[in-house]
């Protein structure tokens, strides 16, 4: 499953450097699948829906840092464990139960976005 941000969240900064797939972005900054990832052009994501990753996509958030669910996965492929939780000084970076996905799926799309 992807991570969220909640609305506990201190506005501190910490997770997003951190996150392999840029998928962590300041509150109310437009954000584009391709940032951070090999993605180009149009492209059929992995849950069958065709975007133009080089398009500007509003804010998820328009106060809080917020993470991009189609691009966040847990650090799969990267790390260990998701890489905001791990530096959160609030522990509001929390597995997302809104977007389940297997390990098999994280690493799939971790291998999409990156190659």
């Amino acid at each position: 499953m992807a991570i969220i941000i909640t609305d506990e969240c201190i506005n501190c900064g910490a997770c997003e450097p951190e996150c392999p797939n840029t998928a962590i972005y300041e509150g109310a900054a437009d954000w584009k699948y391709s940032e951070g990832t090999s993605l180009k052009g149009l492209v059929k994501l992995p849950n069958g829906m065709t975007v133009d990753a080089d398009k500007e996509h509003e804010p998820v958030s328009d106060e809080l840092y917020f993470i991009v669910p189609d691009k966040c996965t847990e650090c799969k492929g990267f790390h260990d464990e998701p890489q905001c939780a791990a530096v959160c000084p609030v522990d509001c970076c929390v597995p997302d139960d809104d977007n389940e996905e297997t390990e098999e799926q994280l690493l799939a799309k971790q291998d999409f976005m990156h190659n």
